[in-house]
């Protein structure tokens, strides 16, 4: 089941986190003081949050090679909005109608 789990949170960051948020609110309580943060990572940065909620260990924190993986997982979000706005303007100049070379 954790395996099915892993694969659904790769494809879908935004649904998993949010299912962890609904299911087991104290991961989220622990990792966060508040809810604006996991808000806003759910919305800007899905994945880091997501990587940070499950690694992140109440009174210790992230050490090692954790924050690698959150780093990590930052880049790759940030990668996907950079890919997509590029997209959309190059869209937006007609680049990407059938047709056009």
């Amino acid at each position: 089941m954790g395996c099915l789990f892993a694969l659904f949170a790769g494809v879908f960051p935004r649904l998993a986190l949010f299912i962890i948020w609904l299911v087991r609110p104290r991961l989220v309580d622990a990792a966060f003081e508040g809810w604006i943060w996991p808000l806003l990572g759910l919305i800007f940065f899905p994945f880091a949050t997501l990587i940070y909620v499950v690694l992140y260990t109440p009174g210790v924190g992230l050490v090692g090679w954790e924050w690698f993986w959150v780093i990590f997982a930052g880049l790759l979000d940030l990668t996907h909005l950079v890919a997509s706005a590029y997209a959309r303007s190059r869209q937006a100049r007609g680049a990407g109608a059938p047709g056009a070379y």
